[in-house]
């Protein structure tokens, strides 16, 4: 719960605030951008909501928040934030909210699927909420998850009880030591089932993947984002903490496929068409090198 006392002087004055246990995961400008701005070391409101739309959204961020680091003055509905998750981003993907903090606030995705095409796949993991694991049963549950590397696996372990499924890590990153079901080995992609494959992507971790969804989806961890400042993909060399070198090289292997949306766990989501996503992959994998 954030704490009014604690309200950053960055906040512009009225009803939402952010407080200084902010984390600058930059969820907040992400889910709402129009009301909370990154202003440096961590974020803060630039414009509080005018409209239902607007508070809807601010709620949303509060929610989705992994510290609990956004308040409000005024007295609002909160499930008008917590009803909104998962949030339908496209066809059968959903973004999950209630970011974890053990995930530095990194995004997860649910893929909702029937049985017969192999189920629910959850990617990565969110906070392990009371009211999103309602809406995600609701939803018919989780099948299979997914983890792209292991600084975003956060509440895995609980949902795996809880919907007993399925899930996929690489080795490298500590997969059997953590009791992962599937574990992925080497640098070759893997076939998961018809629709969904792993590509090894070392270089932010040793075991990074990303996964590609019916070559429209990539779920890229934190391999690969949108930047809203250089309009185009990118990648962030202060935290390639195994392998800037190894990355660059990741990178290039996804020149082999087209997907028409990058979902990371980190960073901007960003949806084009393939071909406008391969010039920005060429142009993120050249802007890489002069950083090497």
């Amino acid at each position: 719960m954030a704490n009014l006392q604690h309200r950053l002087p960055e906040n512009v004055p009225g009803d939402f605030f952010v407080d200084s246990s902010c984390i600058d995961c930059d969820t907040c400008t992400q889910l709402a951008p129009g009301i909370y701005r990154d202003h440096g070391d961590q974020c803060s409101v630039h414009q509080q909501p005018q409209t239902a739309d607007d508070i809807k959204l601010a709620l949303m961020a509060l929610v989705a928040c992994p510290t609990g680091s956004i308040g409000s003055t005024l007295k609002h509905d909160p499930h008008i934030g917590i009803d909104a998750f998962p949030l339908l981003l496209d066809e059968e993907v959903y973004f999950c909210g209630f970011t974890s903090e053990s995930s530095f606030g990194g995004w997860s995705y649910l893929i909702t699927r029937s049985v017969a095409n192999g189920g629910n796949v959850l990617v990565d993991s969110p906070r392990f909420a009371t009211q999103l694991v309602k809406r995600i049963t609701a939803m018919n549950g989780v099948s299979r998850m997914l983890l792209t590397h292991k600084d975003d696996i956060a509440d895995h372990e609980r949902f795996r009880k809880q919907f007993n499924c399925e899930r996929t890590m690489h080795a490298a990153d500590g997969a059997r030591r953590l009791g992962i079901e599937h574990v992925v080995d080497g640098e070759e992609p893997v076939s998961i089932d018809r629709d969904l494959l792993a590509i090894p992507t070392p270089g932010h971790t040793r075991g990074h993947m990303v996964f590609l969804y019916k070559n429209r989806f990539l779920f890229t961890g934190d391999h690969l984002a949108w930047s809203v400042s250089r309009q185009t993909l990118t990648a962030f060399r202060s935290v390639a903490w195994y392998s800037w070198a190894e990355q660059i090289k990741s990178m290039e292997k996804l020149l082999s496929y087209s997907f028409e949306w990058v979902l990371p766990g980190h960073g901007n989501f960003h949806h084009s068409n393939t071909a406008i996503m391969r010039a920005d992959l060429e142009r993120c994998v050249s802007w890489m090198k002069t950083r090497s």
